[in-house]
């Protein structure tokens, strides 16, 4: 049978045997359909579709979820050559079920989430309820633990259902205390605020989009905050606004795919700031092996105190350089001084304290691709231009080269 491709028509014998409809056809042979090499329109598919299922219900399926597990509907194709015929198929087609009502999807099985008795439902909502009417400034304390997944989200999607642009900062606040379950503060949006004592499990954060985190060690800890691990693997990932500040050492692949948020740490782990598209990053302290791997856009600052970061950097796309732009400067100030307000860390007092002393151990690090495009926008802007029309004319100008 042949059918259209993007690059032309394809002999479907020769997609290969990885196909699995290359192995197993339908025992109702009226059930294929040669669709030949041509496109259809919508309603056109629409009509093809409700014959075939016109066709199943010959078989005795009146529904596509009656399908799910019908094994005895199949058989394997007569003739297969090469590796297709050495595959041995029988545990997917012996089945010892088949033609009973046992198989097949069943809506009183499907899983409850139970997001009823989330903490969102339980406390967040019903105690905010009022104030996210009107927008008004609200806060409240809870205590978590790490069984309390995605804190916060239920909330957040709250918020943006009813103000889409977000909120003005810190319009709520909530303060926790304990451990963070996984996706601690997933997908929150501008206007929330999520203060964690305590520390979080991993994908903290994941997909920030405009909310704010701040997580520190409780008040009274024996141990340094910027000698340990607060929270874990894969924090920030596919963030794109936003802001975390953590007092400690974040885990493994820390802001992978972040393409906007702002965040501030005191150590990552190996592959930090990988496949980064966008936003800044503040290391206060070391981290792992192939830091800043497939990173294409964003800043990130690191400080280097053992000048051993170039053996810890992946240099394919990135190029790292000392601190001296006075707006650089300014900005790695004004991020850790952001840091020390939110988290009162003690690391990075040490670096207010001491600023000319540390700057010069700071590295600044940028994509290729990116630190061009930025110089092709200031001169776009230079021309007169606005922010956003600079953009898309340095877009055109470097695919133009």
């Amino acid at each position: 049978m042949m059918i259209q491709g993007v690059l032309g028509p394809i002999d479907t014998a020769e997609l290969g045997q990885t196909l699995m409809h290359e192995h197993i056809t339908c025992a109702d042979w009226s059930m294929r359909m040669n669709f030949g090499a041509r496109f259809f329109e919508f309603d056109q598919v629409a009509e093809i579709a409700a014959g075939q299922l016109g066709k199943a219900k010959a078989l005795g399926v009146r529904t596509v979820d009656e399908l799910v597990g019908r094994t005895d509907l199949l058989r394997p194709k007569e003739g297969a050559q090469g590796r297709g015929g050495k595959v041995d198929l029988s545990r997917i087609l012996d089945n010892p079920y088949a033609g009973q009502k046992v198989a097949g999807y069943h809506e009183k099985q499907a899983f409850d989430f139970k997001l009823e008795d989330t903490i969102d439902e339980q406390v967040f909502v019903k105690k905010l309820k009022s104030a996210l009417g009107s927008g008004q400034k609200k806060s409240v304390q809870v205590d978590v633990s790490n069984v309390n997944r995605a804190l916060g989200t239920i909330f957040g999607s709250e918020i943006t259902r009813k103000y889409p642009e977000g909120l003005a900062e810190d319009t709520f606040t909530i303060s926790c205390s304990g451990s963070g379950g996984q996706s601690f503060g997933a997908f929150i949006p501008k206007g929330l605020t999520l203060e964690l004592v305590g520390d979080s499990n991993d994908y903290f954060g994941k997909g920030l989009s405009g909310g704010k985190l701040v997580v520190y060690p409780p008040t009274g800890v024996r141990f340094r905050a910027e000698d340990n691990i607060i929270i874990g693997n894969v924090a920030l990932y596919g963030a794109t606004s936003g802001k975390a500040f953590i007092n400690g050492i974040a885990g493994e692949r820390f802001c992978v795919r972040n393409s906007g948020a702002t965040a501030v740490v005191e150590g990552v782990g190996d592959h930090g700031c990988e496949y980064m598209t966008g936003g800044c990053v503040v290391v206060l302290g070391t981290t792992g092996k192939n830091f800043a791997a497939g990173m294409s856009g964003g800043i990130a600052y690191v400080l280097d105190e053992e000048r051993s970061l170039y053996k810890r950097l992946n240099k394919e796309l990135v190029s790292f350089e000392e601190v001296t732009n006075k707006y650089d400067v300014l900005e790695l100030k004004g991020l850790i001084q952001e840091h020390v307000a939110y988290t009162k860390s003690e690391k990075g007092k040490r670096i207010l304290d001491h600023f000319s002393e540390y700057l010069p151990r700071f590295k600044r690090l940028v994509p290729h691709d990116y630190r061009r495009m930025m110089n092709a926008i200031v001169q776009m802007e230079e021309q007169g231009l606005n922010s956003e029309q600079a953009q898309i004319e340095a877009f055109y100008a470097n695919v133009r080269g």
